[in-house]
Parts: C-alpha cells; sequence; structure tokens
C-alpha cells in the first residue's frame, strides 16, 4: 500500500517487451518533451513537501511539514501556486497521499484526531506516510476536503480508516477497518480491514477480497467507477503479504489482475479514465521483507507488462497514469523520478536542463496535458519541496 524497504541490488536496464505495442497504439505520436520545473511553496516553515495529485484545473494536492518536520499538513496548491493548509480532524497530521481525480474541487485524504487508538495499532496512516513525523497513537480516518470543510469518513465498525482516491462524481474509496480480530493480523495491527466506497454522501459500501483473501484495500477510482487495489492477509496493514492479489472491482465483482510473478507488495496505484492501470508488482523470488517490484502497465488487451527500471537501478513504482497512458513514477536506488511513454522509461532529470536547481526524487501524478507534480531536492539547500514540472 505504499513505498517499500528499498532494495540496493543493482540490476541492468530492464528492456519493455513488444507486448506494449496494443496499450500505445493509440497514443505512437507522444513526442519527448522537455520541462520547466517550479518548486511549490511551504508556507507552513517545514522542510519537506510533496504534491501528489493534479487535476486538469491544474489544482496539486499533497502535503507539507510545519518547522521541525515532526507534523505536516494535507496541502491544496491552486493554478497560481497559492497554497492552502486543508487542516486536520483535530489530531497533529493529515495528508492526500495518493492520485485523485476529481476536477470539481474535492479531495481526498487521511487525518488524525484527536483520539488515541485503543488497541494501539499505528495503522497505515503512521507506516505509509506520517513515518516523517514522530508516531502518535492517534485514530487516523479518511477524510472528504470541499468547499473549505474537511469532513471525516466513517470506518466498518474499527477505529481507522484510509481515502485514497476519489472521482469526478464524488465516490471516494480506501480502506476501513472493522470490528473482527482477525488472525492473519501480526501485532501490534489487531482489526480486520477491507477495501470500501464512500458515495457523494459519504455512505460507505464494503468491496469484497479476492477469493479466500481475508483483507482488503482500494487505491484507485475512475469515473467509469472501476476501482483498483489490493487483497490478501492483514499482516501489518502496509503492502508485503497484504498485497498477495492486485485486483478490479466492477460493482460487487472482483477480478484478479496477473502479476509480474511475485507473491507479495502487488499494488495497484492508479487507473486513467480508460481503464488502464499502473503501479508495482514483485518480480519471482520474493519475500514480504524481501520486495523487488518492478513498475508496471495493465490493460485489458495486452496484460500486465513490465516498465522496467532506471539504469543501474533494482526497483520501480509506477505512481500515475494520465489518459494518454503516460505513466510517471520512481526508479530506486537512485531516487529519480520517470516518465514512461512509446515504450520507453526516461529519467525526467535528463529532461529539465542542466542548470536546474532540482533533482527530481519522486514523480507522483501527470495531468493530461503532461503536467507533473511530485517531492524534489532543492540542491542550494537540501530541502524536500513539491514540484510542478510543466512541458515547455
Amino acid at each position: 500500500m505504499t513505498r517499500a524497504i528499498l532494495l540496493c541490488t543493482t540490476v541492468a536496464l530492464v528492456v519493455v517487451s513488444a507486448a506494449v505495442a496494443p496499450a500505445m497504439a493509440k497514443h505512437a505520436t507522444l513526442r519527448p518533451v522537455t520541462y520547466t520545473v517550479a518548486a511549490l511553496p511551504n508556507p507552513l516553515g517545514g522542510s519537506y513537501a510533496q504534491g501528489t495529485s493534479i487535476n486538469s484545473r491544474l489544482q496539486i494536492a499533497g502535503f507539507a511539514t510545519l518547522a521541525g518536520n515532526t507534523t505536516m499538513r494535507a496541502m491544496l496548491w491552486q493554478p497560481n501556486r497559492s497554497p492552502i493548509d486543508m487542516g486536520t480532524l483535530g489530531g497533529p497530521n493529515s495528508a492526500v497521499a495518493w492520485p485523485n481525480r476529481n476536477n470539481h474541487g474535492a479531495f481526498a485524504g487521511i487525518a488524525e484526531t484527536m483520539d488515541k487508538n485503543p488497541l494501539g495499532e499505528p495503522w497505515s496512516c503512521a507506516l505509509a506516510v506520517f513515518y516523517i513525523a514522530p508516531p502518535t497513537g492517534d485514530i487516523c480516518l479518511g477524510f472528504r476536503w470541499q468547499n473549505g470543510t474537511m469532513t471525516a469518513l466513517p470506518t466498518l465498525g474499527g477505529y481507522d480508516g484510509f481515502a485514497t482516491g476519489i472521482n469526478n462524481r464524488g465516490q471516494i474509496v480506501g480502506w476501513a477497518e472493522n470490528t473482527y480480530h482477525d488472525p492473519t493480523c501480526n501485532a501490534p495491527q489487531v482489526l480486520q480491514f477491507e477495501a470500501v466506497l464512500w458515495d457523494p454522501e459519504n455512505v460507505i459500501e464494503e468491496l469484497p477480497p479476492y477469493g479466500s483473501d481475508a483483507d482488503g484495500a482500494a487505491t484507485a477510482i475512475n469515473s467509469r467507477a472501476q476501482v483498483v487495489g489490493i487483497s490478501g492477509d492483514c499482516a501489518n496493514a502496509i503492502g508485503g503479504a497484504s498485497a498477495k492479489h492486485m485486483v478490479l472491482w466492477q460493482g460487487k465483482t472482483v477480478t484478479s489482475l496477473p502479476t509480474l510473478g511475485g507473491n507479495y507488495w502487488n499494488t495497484p496505484m492508479d487507473i486513467n479514465e480508460n481503464g488502464t492501470v499502473t503501479g508495482f508488482s514483485d518480480l519471482p523470488g520474493d519475500s514480504p521483507d524481501s520486495p523487488n517490484f518492478n513498475a508496471f502497465l495493465w490493460t485489458k488487451s495486452g496484460g500486465t507488462i513490465n516498465l522496467g527500471v532506471l539504469a543501474g537501478d533494482s526497483i520501480s513504482e509506477g505512481l500515475g497514469i494520465n489518459d494518454e497512458n503516460q505513466v510517471v513514477g520512481v526508479s530506486y536506488p537512485s531516487s529519480h523520478a520517470f516518465i514512461w511513454q512509446n515504450g520507453t522509461l526516461t529519467d525526467l532529470n535528463t529532461l529539465t536542463g542542466s542548470n536546474s536547481r532540482y533533482e527530481l526524487i519522486d514523480a507522483q501524478e501527470i495531468s493530461d496535458n503532461g503536467v507533473i507534480t511530485g517531492e524534489a531536492l532543492d540542491t542550494t539547500n537540501g530541502a524536500i519541496v513539491a514540484f510542478e514540472a510543466t512541458p515547455k
């Protein structure tokens, strides 16, 4: 459900197979471009920020830290780059952590409340996003943010929830705990969680896991209400054995998508309006504690293809995809952002000019007109900044 413990093994650049042709046939005229990179301001005083979502109105959402980098807030940057602190649900931390697909000013994310988790569960929020700040033990819930107001999303009866994506119909997906003490959980996680969909009125609907799996989580949704996510064991409520299967829901019907051959960390991250999916999937020889995932692209006609890694790297993640089937993500251990198009994986840093002060370390999302957001290292002061990369 998030970035994994990184491997440092070096492998050669993976060559994308001819299977990419069906996926890219419609978009074969896409041309490589160069980008102008600008940092998005952090008015909160911290030195860490990330853009995670960008819509057709060029609103960028993500998060930024306060002074001292021990607390973070969900942030919205307007098209003129003016920042808005989206607030919290009473606790110290909040974030828009996943790509959102809504062009009407509505966003989904996660936020801590004022209440402590009585079971001592660190939950997905702290493990996946709030790891930058010291653990608080606070209950974390998904939220809907619209018209300047943050509203908590209900769970399935348990304490914690997590909201990832929102579509243009106002439907939000994520995962939420119920009250069942799941024996497949690894301590300190106790409660079972399932993939869920919240309707525009915040009414929650459970989405079933795949086959005999115990738990699930939804990670993205498009405006056709196609939902992607993971299915597996409860484990630690983050990646690993929780992501044995990557799945697609249409209504209550759940379908397993083919992986790259591994047994764990199989995680769709984004789905475009055409139903094309990107994410990351383990290769054969993996284990829950030894991920070896590569970025992938899945289409109904072409199946799952490996997008590879940047030269000298060993693992990669596809994080965002637009309706032109352009994929952005990150490759490790170089920690360089990439763009994949026309069957080719390219380091974004080779497209920004030799005089750029920013090293792009993570590309999270790309709009349909090719504008990219993520996080970058400001080489002049060492700060991690949210960026906007605009095609020239």
